[in-house]
């Protein structure tokens, strides 16, 4: 319930002719308060350009780090518009597979270089690849389709990574790290909506410091009416879910060496089941089997409740009592 690369300039310093010395040297003096300043900027732009992970348990330089991970910074999940780890489904970070729970729209399986749950369909057993937030291991598929409370990144960690995060690692690990109180006032907000009756809204704010301490406030919200009716009334649609989620930091940094962070997240998250419907039948044109059992080359027939639609239905064919499960 919680929720780039650097590019290295080189440059390289004209030869010069030893019969030139004095002509150059008078060049160098006359030309050393800018050389400074471009050394400063360029100190600058690389300190800038360094990208901090915490992929060895410790803050290091993503470039200087012996370990094969991809990084997704704050600015790429806003502009992917990410909500939840079910947004990377696309495929977007290499050797990372994220896909849902048919029957669950709350829980999602990870898998990283083809390791995934031997049993999908068992989101109460663990993963072959570690989930964590701040550092807390989830050690359950439920639950990680929760929306996400201002993640500055997100680091993918190619396996096994036994040795620094223990166990279910073997894929890898799948580290999300939270934004840090600012100790300065600001906030931000954003809300959103489209189709089928979904919004969202998020708003995160930063306290001002107070005895060395720094407060930080997260809400979000995420709703989506039914993907697919429900014919029978009174019962919910397909695809329904309601999501809201609240976190409150506080850190406490008395000196430059010592800082102490608590965190108290809560959040509920209602929805139904995905809709699977059948797109096509008997696309070989081969014979429908009358008797049991089935004849070589033939196929079986369709029962008589199941119809075929090559569309997207709206409504579903058979009306059944649902209502949204609830997960706390």
């Amino acid at each position: 319930m919680m929720m780039s690369g650097a590019l290295l300039g080189v440059g390289s310093a004209p030869a010069f002719a030893q019969e030139a010395t004095a002509p150059v040297e008078a060049t160098i003096n006359q030309q050393g308060p800018s050389a400074e300043a471009a050394a400063d900027a360029d100190a600058e732009a690389a300190r800038r350009d360094v990208v901090v992970v915490t992929a060895l348990k410790r803050e290091t330089d993503l470039q200087d780090t012996p370990i094969s991970l991809s990084v997704v910074d704050s600015a790429v999940l806003e502009d992917k518009n990410v909500k939840s780890l079910l947004d990377f489904a696309d495929g977007s970070v290499p050797g990372l597979r994220v896909s849902t729970f048919e029957s669950r729209q709350s829980a999602v399986t990870v898998g990283i270089r083809g390791i995934v749950p031997n049993d999908a369909n068992q989101p109460a057993r663990e993963q072959g690849v570690g989930v964590y937030l701040d550092g807390v291991y989830l050690g359950r598929q439920h639950g990680l389709n929760a929306s996400l409370l201002d993640i500055e990144r997100i680091e993918v960690l190619k396996g096994p990574q036994g040795t620094l995060f223990g166990r279910n690692t073997e894929g890898g690990a799948v580290h999300m790290i939270s934004r840090k109180p600012t100790g300065q006032y600001g906030y931000r907000a954003s809300a959103g909506f489209g189709n089928l009756g979904s919004y969202s809204a998020d708003l995160h704010l930063d306290l001002p410091e107070f005895y060395d301490i720094s407060l930080k406030f997260d809400g979000v919200m995420q709703h989506r009416d039914a993907v697919v009716e429900n014919p029978l009334p009174g019962s919910t649609g397909w695809g329904f879910y309601d999501r809201q989620g609240f976190k409150a930091t506080a850190l406490w940094e008395p000196t430059d060496t010592f800082s102490a962070e608590y965190s108290y997240d809560v959040g509920t998250d209602e929805n139904t089941p995905y809709y699977s419907q059948l797109i096509n039948y008997n696309v070989n044109n081969r014979p429908v089997a009358t008797t049991f059992p089935i004849p070589s080359g033939s196929i079986a027939p369709l029962p008589p409740l199941v119809k075929v639609h090559s569309k997207r239905q709206s409504v579903a064919d058979i009306g059944v009592p649902q209502q949204p499960s609830v997960d706390e």
